[in-house]
């Protein structure tokens, strides 16, 4: 909007495209999620193979692309078109989460515990020479 002029409403419409990979990409599904102003309306997974309507406006899509078979064979072919690729392009990156050894761990807690104690410390001085200031 312009500079001092209220927003009237906001709406949001979001796409969610989730690839989830098992055991590597030796098991790959789709799930595709259509979500308006953070409720999720209509979803699409590939393990049931047919869009499904989350909710009463959702069953109307879901019933509309359902009888569409070409859009419906286009969702379907994404778990084999789309996911395999971005596992090539993503897996030089960590996709996992990964346990941190235990030296790591460690040192982090201390640094953390240093950090705040040395925080203290300067909160400390600097609050002591405040006050001696103040009453002068």
């Amino acid at each position: 909007p312009a500079a001092g002029e209220e927003l009237s409403g906001v709406f949001q419409e979001m796409l969610k495209f989730e690839c989830h990979f098992i055991n590597g990409t030796e098991r790959v599904r789709n799930v595709l999620r259509k979500i308006y102003n953070r409720e999720q309306y209509v979803h699409f997974d590939s393990d049931v193979g047919v869009f499904v309507g989350d909710t009463p406006y959702g069953e109307k899509f879901a019933k509309k692309w359902n009888s569409d078979q070409e859009w419906l064979e286009y969702a379907r072919s994404l778990v084999d078109t789309c996911c395999p690729q971005n596992y090539k392009l993503y897996t030089p990156f960590p996709v996992e989460r990964r346990e941190m050894p235990p030296d790591t761990v460690r040192s982090k807690i201390l640094v953390g515990v240093g950090g705040f104690v040395l925080g203290l410390v300067f909160l400390t001085l600097g609050l002591g020479f405040y006050l001696r200031e103040k009453s002068s």
